[in-house]
């Protein structure tokens, strides 16, 4: 009962600061919205409690389109009369809403990840964990071969990173989506958010983007200051510094 009286209280708070008396900038942004929503963004996210796409990010209701699931996975397109959860969103963020990015945010310390890396995604017998986590299995693959001699913590920092690249792979099967990418009219991005950033990286920045170039090659290597993948790449390539590729 003690969460849920805090989500009562953190609502009635919502609602002064929204939904109040007056033409607050909070009331006059539930005025435009009401009228419908035009977010430019999609950000397909993990269910991680820690990791909220609008908090991050500093973002206002309507300005994003979110997907979470178990580590920020995307399935490949498949036809088929099956509950689909992410192609219908993707399908309704591309076609309907025209969102101009899309955007997977991957994360340190992922669960999904952690259980595909240590082979016991077997939570229950009813093993949707399990086939979910299939879908990253090619990024643990590349993960091994890529660092032969990595500890523990470098492998699923690696496995967490090629599994954003996964993800921005399989949209491509979109065929609507491969379509507007190519005509210049979707980007799609992968970001990777360092949560133990404050204790290990420094005064580098916790959000790392992923490296188009390495990307483009097919030929990938865990970074300090990973690495972002976009369609179309970037005009100029990210800045280099020390050895890493800039973060933001």
């Amino acid at each position: 009962m003690e969460d849920i009286a805090k989500f009562i209280e953190g609502f009635r708070e919502f609602k002064a600061n929204y939904f109040a008396e007056g033409r607050g900038p909070g009331r006059l942004l539930f005025d435009r919205l009401r009228e419908g929503q035009r977010p430019r963004s999609l950000i397909i996210g993990c269910s991680d409690s820690r990791v909220d796409p609008a908090i991050l990010f500093g973002c206002d209701p309507g300005d994003l389109f979110v997907v979470r699931n178990v580590a920020n996975l995307v399935p490949p397109c498949e036809e088929g009369k099956g509950y689909h959860g992410v192609s219908a969103a993707l399908e309704f963020g591309v076609l309907t809403l025209e969102v101009r990015h899309i955007i997977v945010l991957g994360h340190a310390h992922c669960g999904g990840i952690g259980a595909l890396m240590s082979g016991q995604c077997a939570f229950s017998s009813a093993g949707f964990i399990e086939n979910w986590m299939k879908i990253a299995d090619s990024a643990l693959e590349k993960a091994k071969s890529e660092l032969p001699g990595g500890t523990p913590e470098e492998l699923a920092r690696a496995c967490e990173q090629a599994a954003i690249l996964v993800s921005l792979e399989n949209l491509r099967t979109f065929p609507w989506i491969r379509a507007r990418v190519d005509a210049g009219l979707l980007m799609l991005v992968g970001w990777y958010f360092d949560i133990v950033w404050p204790r290990t990286r420094g005064k580098r920045s916790p959000l790392h983007p992923l490296d188009p170039v390495r990307m483009e090659a097919k030929s990938w290597r865990a970074s300090p200051a990973g690495f972002i993948t976009t369609w179309p790449p970037p005009l100029t390539p990210p800045l280099k510094i020390r050895g890493g590729w800039g973060a933001l």
